[in-house]
Formats: C-alpha cells, sequence, structure tokens
C-alpha cells in the first residue's frame, strides 16, 4: 500500500450511495443541442442493467403551475428539475422511469440501458393532464409508438398498465378522475 495515499472513510449516508449517483450529470448523460424546436436531448454515457438507478433527482424546486418542462409529483403538485434531466425526452418505448416517490431515475425494469442509448421516459407515468400535447414522433414503430401524447387522463387504461406509473397516477385513475390535476 502507498504510504503517501490517504483515504476517507465514507460517512454511513454516502457508502449506500453509489458514486455515480451524486449530481454528476456530465458523467452519466451528454446533451444533443438541435436549433429545432424540442429537439434537444440526452444520450447515456453510461451502460446499466434493467431496474438500476441512473440518478437523484436533487435540484428540483416546486413550480408555482404546470409547464412543459414539469414533471408532476402528486395529484396537484409539479417540479422543475432544474437540471440536464430536463432533456430526457418521451418515448412510447422509454429507457428510464421517473419514480417521483423517491425521485429517483432508474432503468426500465424490462430491458439494460446502453452508453449512446438516447436517455428516455414515458410522460404519461408522470403527467396526468400535459400542459403541451404533442404528436409522438418517438420511432417505436407501428403499434408501439402511442400517437398523440395528451397525459395519463386521455390515455387507454390497457395502455397505460403496459407501463411503471407513479403512485399519483395510479390514484387518479382509482378515482376515475376524468378532468384535469
Amino acid at each position: 500500500m502507498n504510504p503517501n495515499l490517504t483515504l476517507k472513510m465514507p460517512s454511513p449516508e454516502e457508502s449506500f450511495i453509489p458514486l455515480w449517483v451524486h449530481p454528476a450529470l456530465p458523467k452519466l448523460l451528454k446533451l444533443e443541442k438541435s436549433a429545432e424546436a424540442f429537439g434537444s436531448r440526452a444520450v447515456s454515457l453510461v451502460s446499466l442493467p434493467a431496474g438500476s438507478l441512473f440518478a437523484r433527482i436533487t435540484t428540483a424546486i416546486s413550480a408555482p403551475k404546470k409547464a412543459y418542462t414539469s414533471v408532476q409529483v402528486s395529484e396537484k403538485e409539479h417540479i422543475e428539475l432544474n437540471s440536464d434531466l430536463v432533456y430526457i425526452n418521451h418515448s412510447c418505448e422509454p429507457s428510464l422511469v421517473f419514480d417521483m416517490e423517491r425521485y429517483e431515475v432508474r432503468v426500465v425494469e424490462d430491458r439494460d440501458l446502453k452508453a449512446g442509448e438516447l436517455l428516455t421516459f414515458f410522460y404519461p407515468s408522470t403527467e396526468w393532464d400535459m400542459a403541451q400535447p404533442f404528436e409522438c414522433t418517438c420511432g417505436a414503430g407501428s403499434g408501439k409508438c402511442k400517437g398523440l401524447i395528451k397525459g395519463a387522463k386521455d390515455t387507454d387504461r390497457t395502455v397505460l398498465k403496459e407501463y411503471y406509473l407513479n403512485s399519483h397516477i395510479v390514484k387518479l385513475l382509482e378515482k376515475g378522475h376524468r378532468n384535469g390535476a
């Protein structure tokens, strides 16, 4: 062992959190900026197994109202991510899930994440009624792409069963809501 090497023991909190989880997003994702409206995107710099933690959401602030950049965290509340996580776009065949109870972004359960892959999540998994609905261009293919994305409120329940859903979306579905949150 090198006598000049000083080792710092991690705190109990740090010892349970992998180093790549801390707000070191530049080590996890690369931004690809575009001059095209809504064309910028995030690409993974890491490969991770299915279900693993990609990042914690640590820089969010409460949003005064829903917006195209906000993420819904409860039946009535939205946050702004205030980080490069905002560039994780929608896909009907997502690579990630946003778990808003734990403020975590995780790899989907059914496949691994590969370095170079687009970082995406299924917007209706967090959004009941989207501030800015859009025609999906995710490229998931015929039968998989859902077309017009408006939020969970307007998505067929059989389609929603294919995806991870946050607890506030499940609660709103159970209540049978048909008017926005």
